[in-house]
């Protein structure tokens, strides 16, 4: 999913945390991937996810008896915004909610959530971030997360399969030309996804070039700059802007050359266990335009 902030900073001490959560003897000490020292029970026993990519990955664990609180927009599994705590968004928290939750693990990531929230929560309970530019990022987040939960060979076996299919991928696309694309998240204005980003990165894994390559994050483009960069492929993405068919007619005008092409943004911006069918997905997607 695709949210535009940073949260960074210097490493930070231990999180404290509540005497009465575990016993001292289960303390943990491990680094996240911003760098910053944490301290945490292990195995935690009550998780809040404040990102709905690595919501879906401890699902995936198995941690649907030791997750109790999630974001609005932590949409799968679907059964769990009925039955955990809806803690607020991934920028604005219900601080109360959480406090009512008692978490002694919450999950976040740099982009996806606020700075100034983050620290509020790291002042009180173990925050454990991700940082994901790269599959590599993202592999390793897998592997992180499954060692934190108690579910390491899970994540393991998880993490192995996913880059059993980017193999496969790579040998699927190996002497087939690579397509130029623009990648729109947005609309009125235009937003493309451009580097630095996530989407970026496995565009290039997927054998795209993004004609916005020499931007950086996720700028605002014209209708004009769209037309001249003249891509061969124009894809839509499903979110955080919900593009529709209506839209690409509306895109032909512009770009009347591109193939446009409606894409699933879960498969291109969600990091966690959604990987697993990305690969798969994004050759289809070769096949579809050349079809």
């Amino acid at each position: 999913m695709i949210f535009i902030s940073i949260c960074s900073g210097p490493p930070q001490p231990h999180s404290p945390i509540s005497p009465y959560l575990c016993p001292m003897s289960s303390f943990r000490h491990t680094t996240d991937q911003m760098g910053r020292a944490v301290r945490l029970p292990h195995p935690p026993q009550r998780i809040v996810s404040t990102v709905p990519s690595q919501t879906e990955l401890l699902y995936d664990l198995g941690l649907g008896d030791r997750v109790v609180g999630i974001t609005k927009f932590c949409e799968a599994p679907p059964h769990w915004r009925r039955e955990k705590t809806l803690i607020g968004g991934t920028k604005r928290f219900h601080f109360d909610r959480i406090d009512t939750l008692q978490p002694d693990l919450i999950i976040g990531n740099k982009e996806e959530n606020e700075k100034s929230q983050i620290e509020r929560l790291a002042r009180r309970y173990p925050v454990w971030m991700s940082d994901i530019a790269t599959l590599d990022d993202a592999l390793a987040m897998i592997a992180a997360v499954g060692d934190l939960v108690d579910r390491t060979s899970q994540a393991q076996q998880l993490k192995a399969r996913i880059q059993v299919h980017f193999e496969q991928l790579a040998r699927d696309l190996a002497g087939q030309p690579r397509q130029r694309v623009a990648y729109l998240i947005w609309r009125k204005p235009y937003m493309v996804a451009a580097s630095g980003t996530f989407i970026h990165h496995l565009l290039d894994r997927a054998g795209y070039d993004n004609v916005f390559a020499d931007r950086q994050r996720y700028p605002t483009v014209s209708a004009a700059e769209l037309q001249a960069t003249a891509p061969d492929c124009l894809f839509l993405s499903s979110e955080p802007f919900p593009f529709r068919e209506r839209h690409c007619e509306e895109l032909r005008d512009i770009c009347p050359a591109s193939v446009i092409q409606l894409v699933d943004g879960g498969l291109f911006s969600w990091y966690g266990s959604r990987l697993l069918h990305a690969a798969p997905y994004f050759l289809n997607l070769r096949v579809q335009a050349q079809n």
